[in-house]
């Protein structure tokens, strides 16, 4: 065999071995490729359901919210109705009230300038721990330790 005959025979081996090693890769570039596409599949079977729990979540939030706020608004109404009721009632009790309140104190200081004629009695207080007591307590007291 001549040269050229044996170079010939050794870039057709090269060659075939190249061709082999693409054939493999892309038999494993096509393998991945079929399990990427099973699994996108195995996704979307699987992100639809959940697609539509979270719909279906986000309405019943929704729904609720909207209970929330109607409880709330009706809230503020009772409340400004209590407002408007406290005040009629305030204005319409409130001088009648204070009127009796200071008539009574009135005819109290008459009946006390009465009794002025008798001598009052000063009530002697003591001061311990940061309490009054009074005197008659305290008196109590001191012959307790007698």
């Amino acid at each position: 065999m001549s040269g050229g005959e044996v170079a010939g025979i050794l870039v057709a081996v090269f060659w075939a071995i190249l061709v082999s090693f693409l054939a493999v890769a892309l038999v494993r570039l096509a393998q991945t490729l079929k399990a990427t596409t099973k699994l996108v599949a195995d996704v979307t079977d699987q992100a639809v359901p959940l697609l539509a729990d979270a719909s279906s979540a986000v309405r019943s939030a929704q729904t609720q919210i909207d209970r929330v706020d109607a409880i709330a608004s009706d809230v503020q109404e009772v409340t400004s109705n209590a407002s408007a009721l406290s005040t009629t009632v305030a204005s319409t009790f409130g001088g009648p009230l204070v009127k009796v309140a200071a008539f009574g104190y009135g005819v109290r200081r008459a009946l006390g300038g009465r009794r002025e004629a008798e001598p009052a009695k000063v009530s002697r207080r003591t001061v311990i721990v940061g309490r009054t007591v009074p005197a008659a307590r305290r008196v109590k007291r001191t012959r307790k330790k007698d």
